[in-house]
């Protein structure tokens, strides 16, 4: 590889190239969301996508051209076929919810936010202590006890006001934070952390208002494109352990991976 400098030990890297800098301390999700980046990168230098004198930053982001040779990368070794028809309406069929519109949620939550430097691991024991302590108050004074909970410890301006974020809609949050609270019927603390890019968040659902419900024709293209993106994240999840299989890896273990993000 292009970089042949020794690695200390409790450096993570991938074929020798550090993913962080030796006084950079990191969780386990943002090490394998760079040893995918890194796994990747390499490839689209071995498959003569990328010049070999492209540099891997230990910040974890892609130069530009190393993004857009990943995306060649992808769409030559990644075969997604377009869904049928029949696996249209099945999904449709499965996820009602999914394809409605005008779905509000009314919430509070309590965030614990992930900044710069801070012991991602430490953070969420607090977070799950926090979640398991508003959930053991399940009675008269379980709103006092949310309340607190967030006036004391949420990271969000929300705090001042007992954690209430009002009245939402899916386009009001980040996406994946919308993910795991719309197209639910969950009412109450959610019984998990809500990750998203802001940090943790502890949540409760107050009120949920559904939506209508589209017909499959408004919908097929947006059905379509679902499909086709999980098909996409199993396809990559498939290749990159491929890619695992034939490198060096340490410090990081690439099977736990969720869905792999490539800045």
């Amino acid at each position: 590889m292009q970089n042949n400098t020794l690695i200390k030990p409790e450096i993570a890297s991938v074929n020798g190239v550090a993913l962080h800098a030796g006084d950079e301390t990191l969780g386990d999700d943002e090490l394998r969301q760079r040893a995918c980046s890194e796994l990747l990168r390499q490839a689209a230098v071995r498959a003569g996508l990328l010049s070999a004198s492209d540099v891997a930053l230990t910040d974890g982001v892609l130069s530009e051209p190393a993004s857009d040779a990943i995306e060649l990368l992808l769409e030559q070794q990644l075969a997604i076929a377009q869904p049928s028809e029949e696996a249209c309406r099945r999904h449709y069929a499965a996820h009602p919810a999914s394809y409605s519109s005008g779905e509000r949620v009314e919430l509070r939550h309590i965030l614990f936010a992930v900044t710069q430097g801070v012991d991602v691991a430490a953070l969420r024991q607090r977070a799950e202590a926090c979640l398991l302590e508003v959930r053991c108050h399940d009675g008269e004074n379980s709103e006092a006890v949310f309340a607190q909970a967030a006036s004391t410890l949420s990271n969000c301006p929300s705090g001042a006001e007992g954690g209430a974020l009002g009245w939402l809609g899916a386009s009001d949050c980040a996406p994946e934070f919308a993910k795991e609270i719309f197209g639910q019927t969950e009412v109450g603390v959610l019984p998990r952390l809500v990750h998203s890019r802001f940090g943790l968040h502890v949540v409760e659902v107050l009120k949920r208002e559904p939506g209508l419900v589209q017909p499959f024709e408004a919908v097929r293209g947006a059905v379509a494109m679902a499909l086709r993106q999980t098909s996409f994240v199993t396809a990559l999840r498939q290749y990159l352990a491929l890619l695992a299989a034939s490198a060096r890896v340490q410090g990081i273990e690439i099977e736990a991976a969720a869905t792999p993000l490539v800045q």
